[in-house]
């Protein structure tokens, strides 16, 4: 009997990991990194990296994935984003174990590796200013023109290199350039910087350092450092392959790493540049890199996503060498798929109105037995819900005249209160500016449980909270964070936060929740009953005023989108 074939690979990256492990390209190992600079935090874009880099370690027996923090530039970095890198990672279900790296602890051998190339008339110390490089280094369609150091001999170079590393000269004074050739098409070849002078103190290597290797040189040679097998980065980068392959090549590395990319992560109604996420937080346009409307991991967390939703949301969305944009919808999919079947259900009434029942007994309170999980009621039991004459309902809830297929509160109409009774609607009380501010009905009492005895039939089910029994709390209901499908494109004069939605936030101070969220602990997540899935804030939420969040209304999107596309 023949063993079955084995299942072709998912992608791309896999089907080449497949044939390295098939020809032994690399001793059967598997090596990995997720290589994130801590100068922010990080978003679903690096989600989606991370998932990927994890997960193909994770696939096979040799698998081994790296954390390395690519830590080449001080002056935008902070162990505050060392830290929540690494909370994110774990967050989202991953573990580097021992292989925790740091780009800075290289900074010696990186060193080296400079002089080496000098040493080999591969590189010299510049004095053009940044601007100067940038007129000197042509354009996609004129060569550039050679600096005037360019040819200075390597004894000239070694010394002015040691004296930058010294801290003889100031930040920008002078440069450390890979001399390759200022005519090459692919203008990353047109002799790059690779150590630039800053005389700023690093958060893991203090003030040993006052000049800083650049990111390309770096990053390369760290994944040579660390003998990664696979380097897999983002279609951006695709360009810069040749001027990593050029490092490998020139110098006596310890491994040659090789890289492949693939398709960034492009999500509808966001921003995924770092710069661009930045300017949000240090304009004050959110509240801080957690603001629940930002696709930052922790921004996610906070709003009440799981991590289960993220990586399936990554491994459904696939890995491609095409780039594309993702539906919103299909990140909120996920999310109510997976809490569908975790969270119970609780009734919460944001928009409040009084609803008094004429012919229910002054004083009298019951209580009524509400399911938890309504599709598998034993899974997670029952709680109490209290009732009396009071109750709160939606202001949507009731409507005085209204339409035809209308099926909820209305004179003369008889609807079922959740759990409770039917009640019909007689009429309403208003304010002096003619606002609802009470609506009475009389209750039927042999419809206990919402059933009728009589088997008449009932179309409108509305959710209500005992008014005696209502805990306050504050409500805040979150939208895209943008208004339009690619806030990237805009018009001359405009900016990516000309597109912000200014309707972003609302904040429901005077909900009413039924008494079973009483102590509900920072990060709980409920379906609020007809409203959508909510979660206590792990941040303003206190004992004595509970926030919720909400994470996605219950409306699904997606899953009509793929009905109608069946």
């Amino acid at each position: 009997m023949t063993a079955p074939e084995a299942s072709p690979p998912k992608d791309f990256l896999r089907a080449i990991i497949a044939e390295d492990l098939k020809n032994n390209t690399h001793d059967g190992k598997v090596v990995t990194r997720f290589p994130p600079e801590p100068n922010g935090y990080l978003h679903i874009g690096h989600a989606k990296s991370i998932c990927l880099n994890f997960g193909l370690a994770k696939e096979n027996e040799k698998g081994v994935c790296h954390l390395r923090f690519d830590d080449t530039d001080p002056a935008k970095e902070d162990m505050e984003f060392v830290n929540s890198i690494q909370n994110d990672v774990r967050w989202l279900g991953f573990d580097w174990g021992e292989n925790l790296f740091h780009a800075a602890d290289y900074f010696d051998r990186l060193y080296d590796f400079a002089v080496e190339l000098i040493q080999k008339g591969k590189a010299y110390v510049c004095s053009l200013t940044e601007e100067q490089m940038r007129e000197y280094r042509g354009t996609v369609k004129t060569a550039g023109q050679p600096s005037p150091d360019r040819n200075k001999s390597v004894e000239e170079n070694l010394d002015l290199f040691a004296r930058m590393k010294a801290g003889e000269f100031a930040d920008g004074k002078l440069t450390l350039r890979a001399k390759i050739d200022m005519a090459d098409p692919n203008m990353k070849m047109r002799d790059p910087p690779i150590y630039r002078i800053r005389h700023v103190s690093h958060h893991r290597t203090g003030d040993k350092w006052c000049i800083y290797p650049l990111y390309d040189f770096t990053h390369c040679l760290s994944d040579s450092i660390e003998g990664i097998t696979h380097s897999i980065c983002t279609l951006e980068f695709e360009n810069n392959r040749e001027l990593y392959d050029w490092f490998i090549n020139e110098l006596d590395t310890p491994s040659q790493p090789k890289q492949y990319e693939f398709a960034r992560l492009n999500l509808s109604y966001t921003v995924m540049s770092k710069r661009k996420l930045l300017k949000l937080v240090e304009e004050g346009h959110v509240a801080g890199w957690d603001d629940p409307r930002m696709l930052t991991v922790s921004g996610l967390r906070r709003r009440g996503y799981t991590p289960e939703s993220i990586r399936t949301f990554c491994e459904k969305i696939g890995i491609g060498r095409s780039d594309n944009t993702v539906e919103m919808a299909m990140l909120e999919y996920a999310i109510r798929d997976d809490l569908n079947t975790k969270v119970p259900r609780a009734m919460a009434v944001l928009n409040p109105v009084k609803l008094v029942i004429d012919n229910y007994p002054e004083g009298q309170t019951e209580e009524f037995d509400a399911v938890n999980f309504p599709d598998d009621p034993p899974k997670m039991g029952s709680r109490k819900v209290p009732f009396g004459k009071e109750l709160y309902i939606e202001k949507t809830d009731f409507m005085e005249d209204a339409p035809r297929k209308y099926f909820r509160l209305t004179p003369g109409k008889e609807v079922r209160l959740r759990w409770a009774y039917l009640v019909t609607c007689t009429h309403c009380v208003k304010d002096e500016n003619g606002e609802v501010i009470e609506v009475h009905c009389t209750y039927d009492p042999e419809t206990k449980g919402g059933t009728p005895p009589d088997g008449r039939k009932v179309k409108g089910t509305i959710h209500w909270v005992s008014a005696e029994h209502a805990i306050d709390a504050e409500v805040r209901l979150y939208d895209k964070l943008f208004n339009v499908e690619d806030p990237n494109i805009v018009d001359e004069g405009q900016t990516f936060l000309d597109h912000l939605n200014p309707n972003s936030l609302e904040v429901i101070e005077n909900a009413k929740l039924e008494p079973s969220f009483k102590g509900a602990e920072a990060g709980a997540k409920y379906q609020f009953e007809r409203t959508g899935y909510f979660c206590v804030d792990s941040k303003d939420s206190t004992d004595e005023k509970l926030v919720f969040n909400r994470t996605v209304a219950l409306r699904d999107s997606w899953a009509k989108m793929m009905k109608k596309k069946k």
